[in-house]
């Protein structure tokens, strides 16, 4: 009874453990706020909704991202943050690839 017992409560410990970390991946994915952002920029451009709608979302997205990036920024410890009030941003790299007859050329 009692190994029943442990092997039950450490199932539905495992089960709420794995529930708690999905959580929390949904919780920190920024991925669909910026297809939520990119959805309403196609909106705007084809006029189904107009400037202020657009700046409305944008500025309820932009909140959010900012949310999750500090919260991603807590988790990793801090170290070097970056001003997320200001938006003070450092580049650290770009990648880029050529296409076509031009970039065969020396």
């Amino acid at each position: 009874m009692i190994v029943l017992d442990k092997m039950i409560v450490g199932g539905v410990k495992f089960v709420l453990g794995k529930l708690v970390q999905a959580a929390d991946a949904e919780l920190n994915d920024d991925s669909h706020l910026r297809e939520e952002l990119l959805a309403a920029q196609m909106r705007l451009e084809v006029g189904e909704i107009g400037e202020e709608e657009f700046a409305s979302i944008e500025a309820d997205l932009l909140a959010r991202l900012r949310e999750i990036r500090e919260r991603q920024i807590a988790q990793a410890g801090g170290g070097a943050q970056p001003d997320l009030q200001s938006g003070d941003y450092k580049v650290t790299g770009v990648e880029a690839t050529i296409h076509g007859e031009d970039s065969r050329r020396r």
